[in-house]
């Protein structure tokens, strides 16, 4: 399943269609002006803790985020296709207020793109491909990462704003995984399919 070992989880900044709670699947969208200014509001902490590699989605919003987050580090960064957020077919550009998620996620189809299942079996071989890395490993990748956790039973639901970094721990007893939130930037952060203010 999961390999067993520590990393860190940090969830790249906030995109145009984030802030406009437009359903960005695998469409390559750009850190925004808040994004960039999440990411570098988070260098400072992601620099006191200890890990040797980086791994991110190769979609441009995670690997811009690993960059900065890297600056002055000097760590190896490898981008991994299999940690890409979830391929949404037609309805990636759509508002995501829809109730497309519920229905995808109890197997229900998605034309032109993944199913849950594939999507999180997908995932999980990232986070595997990532963790074979030398570590501790700081992945950096998507809020629908957690999503492959959650489904196949290894952590609580979770909320995963925008730039929030977090702690990953094997379980010592039971079946969750420790999931411990080590910051968020300063402001407001959005969650996948939540809406910015007005």
């Amino acid at each position: 399943m999961l390999t067993p070992v520590p990393f860190y989880f940090l969830r790249h900044g906030e995109t145009d269609w984030n802030r406009r709670s437009i359903i960005q699947g695998q469409t390559d969208t750009p850190l925004n002006e808040t994004g960039r200014h999440q990411a570098e509001a988070v260098v400072a902490e992601v620099a006191k803790i200890f890990f040797r590699s980086i791994c991110c989605s190769s979609l441009q919003r995670a690997r811009s985020t690993a960059e900065i987050v890297n600056r002055g580090l000097g760590k190896p960064v490898h981008a991994l296709p299999d940690l890409m957020e979830c391929g949404l077919g037609q309805i990636q550009g759509q508002s995501s207020t829809g109730e497309w998620r519920q229905s995808w996620k109890n197997g229900g189809p998605m034309p032109g793109g993944e199913t849950y299942g594939e999507y999180c079996a997908r995932v999980i071989r990232g986070f595997n491909e990532a963790l074979a890395y030398p570590g501790p490993v700081l992945i950096v990748g998507h809020g629908g990462n957690f999503w492959a956790l959650e489904n196949f039973g290894l952590i609580a639901e979770t909320r995963v704003p925008n730039c929030a970094l977090f702690y990953l721990e094997p379980p010592r007893s039971g079946k969750f995984w420790s999931v411990k939130q080590l910051s968020t930037p300063v402001g407001e952060s959005l969650a996948i399919g939540e809406a910015a203010a007005l």
